[in-house]
């Protein structure tokens, strides 16, 4: 029975890394130089989370959502966050009809396997509170019934850094329902050289009697390199990825270590702890491995942690930060 078992997380696992590395080369065809962001994203989508991209405009965030959705034959939808966005306008709403005089159902782009929130920082506080709900629970209450939603659900949802005109800061209920926020920066300069060169080579595209240029959006090719059913496989084989008592001490010590630091007003809730189990578990499948190792929470500690905790008046008028304290934190735990 045990040899079974064996083999099945073995072909579980063969089959996995043959499913990430199909993704891999998809997406690199498009975007250039992200390897990690891709990483991310594949963490977030088998272990069920959410992911949070932060970065200035133009450097493939929308690009990057639009293709993995291409590449696994994901139902996708994207709303630009405005200023003058409603809840119902992601949502939903219950709608009278005149005929009947009864209310009929009028789903929102909130219901769709992955959903990319782009800009999610500039709706106003109401409208990004409006996901919560969505978010942890999966399912969205209109009127007075729940209407759960399609599985597989993942938010990516993308901001624009905060010093930046016409932003709102997320409130720290929402950004502890994004299981990662990754931030992006802008690409080596033999990556954006790649980028121009592929630009170039991009030409045009005819549509009846005129045409238009084509953008990378036009260079994303449509046919899937697997299916839903593979992505089903990868959540489960993530399960299997074994988690030691030694691993699941040292997150609690960081969790633990980031309520009782002295530069912090605000430390990591429990789901960080879980969010981080979850987030090391599927990285190691992605790199090959049936376990997980200490390099995956160092990895992923910044991505996981540093959205959740927040510096305190008096380490901000001394030029420390979050950033700084959690390097501090890590470095304690390592030692």
């Amino acid at each position: 029975m045990a040899t079974d078992t064996c083999e099945m997380a073995t072909g579980s696992l063969d089959e996995t890394i043959d499913f990430v590395s199909r993704i891999r080369e998809r997406v690199g065809q498009v975007v250039v130089g992200q390897d990690v962001v891709v990483e991310r994203l594949l963490i977030a989508l088998f272990t069920s989370g959410h992911i949070l991209l932060q970065g200035v405009p133009g450097i493939a965030k929308t690009l990057l959502a639009s293709t993995l959705s291409k590449a696994i034959h994901l139902d996708f939808s994207r709303i630009q966050f405005t200023i003058d966005l409603l809840p119902s306008d992601i949502l939903g709403s219950e709608i009278l009809d005149q005929q009947s005089g009864t209310f009929r159902t009028h789903r929102g782009p909130i219901f769709t396997n992955l959903l990319l929130a782009d800009e999610i920082n500039r709706a106003a506080p109401k409208v990004q509170s409006a996901m919560l709900e969505a978010m942890q629970e999966r399912k969205v209450t209109l009127g007075n019934k729940a209407h759960p939603l399609p599985t597989p659900f993942l938010v990516i949802a993308t901001q624009n850094p905060v010093e930046q005109s016409g932003t709102f800061e997320l409130p720290e209920a929402q950004l502890d329902r994004f299981m990662l926020l990754h931030r992006l920066g802008y690409p080596e300069p033999e990556h954006e050289r790649e980028i121009l060169r592929r630009n170039m080579q991009l030409g045009v595209r005819r549509e009846g009697s005129g045409a238009v240029a084509r953008s990378e959006f036009d260079s994303i090719d449509s046919e899937p390199v697997g299916s839903p059913e593979m992505l089903v496989q990868a959540m489960e084989a993530v399960h299997q990825v074994h988690v030691s008592d030694t691993f699941l001490e040292h997150v609690i010590e960081i969790v633990d270590r980031t309520r009782r630091h002295p530069d912090l007003e605000l430390g990591a809730s429990p789901r960080a702890g879980i969010a981080m189990t979850r987030a090391a578990r599927a990285r190691a499948l992605i790199h090959g491995r049936t376990y997980v190792s200490p390099e995956d929470l160092y990895e992923l500690a910044e991505d996981v942690m540093l959205h959740r905790i927040r510096p305190n008046y008096a380490a901000l008028a001394e030029g420390r930060s979050a950033s700084t304290a959690l390097e501090e934190i890590l470095q304690e735990v390592s030692a």
